[in-house]
């Protein structure tokens, strides 16, 4: 399995759902592709912002490698989930989807947990470090979802080991 998590510069929201799925995924043998993009390209090629560098190490996780990057049709050929944060995100993906094979990889990723609900993960950007925190929990119980649906499709996926 694929998957892609999308907010708007790639520095918050999305590298922290990345880093969170990550280990996650790696706590359970998985070697599934985690990888996040945004939409603005003024942040391309930085580092994660330092609130969301900062709230994923007092979590254990390691988001200082990431870099941004922009969100392209390709991804579509790339990844079979899209995960997006807001409704200008699933717009935007929804613009670029070339098809509707596209159209059905691409989610909120609070649906995982409240699913049809489309609720928003809320932009910390523009708010202190409390609300980095506040979306690092929004984002580990998605993941948590949807590591636990990864490993139930790795399993599926297994052949039984004969004694």
């Amino acid at each position: 399995m694929k998957i892609l998590f999308v907010c708007t510069g790639n520095i918050c929201r999305s590298p922290m759902a990345e880093g969170i799925l990550k280990d996650k995924l790696r706590q359970r043998n998985l070697t599934d592709e985690v990888d996040s993009a945004g939409f603005e390209n003024f942040h391309v090629g930085d580092p994660p912002d330092e609130r969301a560098t900062r709230t994923a190490r007092n979590h254990s996780i390691d988001i200082t490698g990431h870099r941004a990057r922009l969100f392209s049709s390709e991804d579509f050929k790339r990844f079979d989930k899209i995960y997006v944060m807001d409704s200008w995100h699933y717009h935007n993906s929804m613009n670029i989807a070339g098809s509707e094979q596209d159209e059905a990889k691409v989610d909120y990723i609070m649906n995982v947990l409240y699913p049809g609900r489309n609720m928003v993960v809320q932009d910390p950007w523009y708010n202190g470090i409390q609300s980095f925190e506040e979306v690092y929990h929004q984002l580990d119980a998605a993941c948590q979802k949807i590591a636990n649906m990864m490993e139930t499709a790795s399993m599926q996926k297994t052949p039984e080991k004969n004694c």
